[in-house]
């Protein structure tokens, strides 16, 4: 069989398992019955709490009942994940970031939740679009709009949470992001880095290398890779955070969810809570959907879930790029936004 064959053929079975994935997700979606039932009614049915083992059960069957109606949208979110990161082409995008400031936002906002999934890949491309000579205020636009809105947790939150509630926090993600961008490139301190880097890459030799792609059935594999790559990078934390969430979602009194989650003040602790502890990639949704369906408002879980663009973890490996005084402006103005917009949100939803 000649190579070309061969090739055509791996690409044809790379391409088949990417449309079953795809064809189960809309079924998925269409034959999905709406649930209200909490972990912890069905720990009920099942009649654990009078043997000692349910300690030990809780894990497993809260991971097994996750995963059990979560599972597709899981292997669509990678591998959607894996073919945008090998197909969008990210040394074009972040050479446009800098030829204006209306096309850097753009940019910055629409490829953001698709170009990173978690903060292994988000902080160096946030470096790569500095270096590439783009403005401060686009990149940072970037960095805030990457996890509060990549296509796997907003994925997983309208599929766990709720599509509204999926559909606000792009919205919002959007909003807090544009602020952000344009008030750290007013600054003395945003202004000094955007100098130094563009300086750094006009400083660079300008001269285009040609880039040959690899053949399509290597770059589909490659695609698919890299969404391995992303879910032994994420999964070993997600399903950690989800034996956490299990216990939570069994043994935390739904009183305390009502007293000390809603309101103003539930706002105010959810947006402390969501960020500066960080949770990692997926696990805010998964307690975020326990814990609204304890008693949460609605404002207090947007404020929550919009708490992953100013955690310490990402802010500490940012520094190292942008110094503190931009890191230490775009966290208090995340935080900001994360309060006011829960508030917002509440208020407007009626679930405040």
């Amino acid at each position: 069989m000649k190579e070309k064959t061969k090739r055509n053929i791996r690409a044809g079975l790379i391409l088949a398992f990417m449309f079953v994935i795809m064809g189960l997700m809309v079924y998925s979606r269409v034959t999905a019955k709406p649930s209200k039932e909490i972990f912890k009614e069905k720990l009920d049915k099942l009649g654990l709490w009078e043997s000692p083992l349910v300690y030990l059960a809780i894990p497993a069957l809260y991971i097994a009942d996750y995963f059990s109606h979560a599972w597709i949208c899981l292997l669509f979110a990678f591998s959607v994940a894996g073919l945008i990161y090998e197909f969008v082409p990210k040394e074009t995008i972040t050479r446009y970031m800098g030829r204006g400031k209306a096309v850097g936002y753009a940019l910055a906002l629409l490829m953001a939740p698709f170009l990173t999934v978690c903060s292994c890949t988000m902080v160096p491309l946030f470096g790569g679009i500095l270096y590439a000579g783009a403005g401060i205020g686009p990149a940072i636009s970037f960095l805030l709009m990457a996890p509060a809105a990549n296509i796997l947790t907003i994925l997983m939150t309208g599929e766990m949470i709720s599509w509204e509630i999926a559909g606000v926090r792009i919205l919002v993600s959007v909003a807090v992001a544009i602020i952000a961008g344009l008030i750290v490139s007013t600054t003395p301190w945003g202004k000094t880095i955007e100098k130094e880097f563009q300086l750094a890459s006009s400083a660079r030799s300008s001269a285009r290398v040609e880039i040959v792609k690899p053949p399509l059935d290597e770059r589909l594999w490659s695609a698919l890779k890299f969404a391995g790559y992303l879910a032994k990078q994420i999964l070993p934390f997600f399903i950690v955070g989800l034996i956490v969430v299990g216990y939570l979602s069994a043994f935390i009194p739904e009183k305390v969810v009502e007293t000390y989650l809603t309101g103003v003040t539930g706002v105010l602790i959810a947006s402390v809570l969501g960020g500066p502890l960080y949770t990692p990639t997926l696990v805010e949704v998964a307690l975020g959907q326990e814990l609204w369906s304890k008693g949460m408002s609605k404002g207090a879980l947007l404020s929550w879930l919009m708490g992953q663009p100013y955690d310490f973890a990402n802010a500490m490996a940012v520094s190292r790029i942008a110094k503190w005084k931009v890191v230490a402006t775009y966290m208090v103005i995340a935080w900001a936004g994360s309060v006011t917009f829960g508030l917002l949100y509440g208020f407007l939803s009626g679930s405040l």
